[in-house]
């Protein structure tokens, strides 16, 4: 079949949510293309709109990890989107043929994914079906980002080209923030693609259920086990934890998608591991989705009702719900309780919008040197002003004064010799002489000898009385 007069088609290649992929020629420049065609079924107007849609927003983006458009047209009343072909599988077939994949090749892949993200965002485009499907990986192992069938404009709300209240998208990749029916953005395309990277490295997606349903509860409630207890070898601390960096529950603790691609592309996943961001849960809207109209996660989008009462209650929650609620693994294993400082990645998931949970900072080394400078220099001041109030002269005239007020040790003894009565003989313990107790001892000595020359002088002059009364004695006898 020959679409626009130059577009051969040969064998098909892929079938999406509203086209079928061939791969095709080119006749006119000579090479190989991808034609996708909308189906028969889908030309309705809504359709019809979402497939011109996808082509206006990725011919909008002009970057080596997104999947380039070529062409747009219309043929036989279908219309036709010719894009790059990429020699290659998708991440989805890379999975189901070979199952998990070494660390250092996710991270590359992380790498270019985010990379294209980035791009598609400074376009104001999210592409809101970020899953491994599509995300192709060419032959010389580039990763492409395709299919923005679903993709909205950030500017322009309506261009989603979804009724009222409803989710589009696929359940095992979708962003929490999603899950409440709330918009998408930047943070939402980054939590899917940690969900494809948590499944590249482990097998399998963060949360998987029996129906969509129990899946967008655990995206909202459950945290991911980590992939290390899941028996990930070779996989680097900082890997790990940045990739539930990516998972965190609220938008604006997930890196953006460029931050995302430098830490991946800088070899930064090699290094230290660095702490989580707070593990909090999103917090609930009034209205909140409902059930799905399907069960499971499928390779197409998926779109999920929502209420119309402002009150009604839904399965994932209303205004009742307890923001706090305790996250559970969802496979059922222990309990783990993420917390800023256990990634001591210190740095969790950088992001320009984000508020980062850090742990509670201690006092830096200079700090603590002022403080005990300070602390030391306080003490020496109080040393000098008890040395100054101790040793100075008031004080030392009221240690003499108490000491002229106690009696001397020569008058102690005389009154003991005074005392006939027998008392018991204690031994004394041995004392040390204090500056006080000498200064005493030498006032009493010499209050003593001062006493002792006293009297001598009053003998003196009793002797000197009475040898004068004797003379005159003598001379009345004469007379």
């Amino acid at each position: 079949m020959l679409i626009a007069g130059r577009y051969r088609l040969g064998e098909s290649i892929g079938r999406g949510g509203m086209g079928e992929v061939w791969r095709a020629y080119d006749e006119s420049l000579a090479r190989h293309v991808a034609v996708k065609l909308l189906l028969p079924q889908d030309s309705d107007p809504t359709a019809t709109s979402r497939f011109r849609l996808e082509a206006q927003t990725a011919a909008r983006i002009d970057h080596p990890n997104v999947v380039g458009v070529r062409d747009f047209g219309a043929y036989e009343n279908r219309l036709f989107l010719v894009m790059e072909l990429v020699e290659g599988d998708s991440l989805a077939r890379l999975l189901t043929h070979s199952g998990a994949q070494p660390a250092e090749r996710v991270a590359r892949m992380a790498a270019q994914a985010a990379a294209g993200l980035a791009a598609a965002h400074r376009q104001g485009i999210v592409h809101r079906d970020i899953k491994p499907g599509n995300l192709l990986l060419d032959a010389d192992g580039t990763l492409k980002i395709g299919d923005f069938g679903i993709a909205r404009f950030m500017d322009d709300p309506g261009a989603a080209l979804t009724a009222t209240g409803q989710i589009v998208g696929t359940s095992l990749y979708l962003a929490p923030e999603r899950a409440l029916g709330q918009p998408a953005g930047p943070p939402s395309d980054v939590y899917a693609l940690g969900c494809v990277l948590y499944q590249l490295l482990t097998g399998r997606p963060p949360f998987h259920a029996d129906t969509a349903v129990a899946i967008l509860h655990q995206h909202l409630d459950a945290a991911p086990v980590p992939p290390r207890d899941l028996g990930v070898a070779g996989l680097p601390p900082a890997f790990e934890n940045y990739l539930l960096g990516l998972l965190a529950k609220e938008p604006e603790h997930r890196p953006a998608a460029q931050q995302a691609a430098d830490w991946f592309a800088e070899g930064a996943w090699q290094g230290r591991a660095e702490p989580l961001p707070d593990a909090t849960t999103p917090s609930r809207p009034s209205t909140a989705a409902a059930g799905p109209d399907r069960t499971g996660g499928t390779s197409n989008p998926t779109t999920y009702a929502l209420p119309s009462a402002q009150g009604s209650p839904s399965p994932l929650g209303g205004p009742g719900r307890a923001h706090s609620r305790a996250r559970t693994h969802s496979s059922g294993s222990r309990s783990r309780t993420h917390s800023p400082g256990s990634r001591s990645h210190t740095r969790s998931p950088s992001s320009g919008s984000r508020s980062r949970s850090r742990p509670r900072s201690r006092p830096r080394a200079g700090t603590r040197q002022v403080l005990v400078t300070v602390a030391a220099a306080a003490l020496f001041v109080a040393a000098m002003l008890l040395g100054m109030l101790w040793f100075s002269p008031d004080n030392a005239s009221a240690e003499r004064t108490k000491s002229d007020t106690a009696p001397s040790p020569t008058a102690s003894a005389s009154v003991s010799s005074l005392d006939s009565s027998p008392s018991p003989i204690t031994s004394p313990g041995p004392a040390t002489e204090t500056t006080a107790d000498r200064t005493a001892r030498d006032d009493g000595e010499r209050e003593r000898e001062r006493r002792e020359q006293a009297q001598r002088e009053r003998q003196k002059q009793q002797r000197e009385t009475r040898q004068d009364d004797g003379d005159d004695d003598g001379s009345d006898d004469d007379d």
